[in-house]
């Protein structure tokens, strides 16, 4: 079983920056791919972006150029880094996980950590 914990939500003003963390911990034998979603009130969840185990990344069109996706692989964890916040960001993001493990490979989600972007 794999347990994803986000930190890192929280108030900030238009144009400021954020940065989300999502560390996995359990018996994962290999990460296939990690990444972010969002949902905000009145709307579907949608990718935010995501990063496979070879590097690759992908966004959604309305963050390229704001956000990145990172991670260490020592840790376990993935990292979102959001600059140049917009009101429209605001939403609970939830991290997601690919997992290898000796059931074979499983999905998880992390609970959430809300963005506020408000003056």
């Amino acid at each position: 079983q794999v347990q994803l914990v986000e930190s890192g939500g929280g108030l900030v003003q238009p144009g400021g920056s954020l940065r989300l963390s999502c560390a996995a911990s359990g018996s994962i034998f290999s990460i296939n791919a990690m990444g972010w979603y969002r949902q905000a009130p009145g709307k579907q969840r949608e990718l935010v972006a995501t990063i496979t185990s070879g590097g690759s990344t992908n966004y959604a069109d309305s963050v390229k150029g704001r956000f990145t996706i990172s991670r260490d692989n020592a840790k376990n964890t993935v990292y979102l880094q959001m600059s140049s916040l917009k009101p429209e960001d605001t939403a609970v993001y939830l991290c997601y996980g690919e997992f290898s493990l000796s059931r074979g490979t499983l999905s998880y989600w992390g609970q959430g950590t809300q963005v506020t972007v408000s003056s």
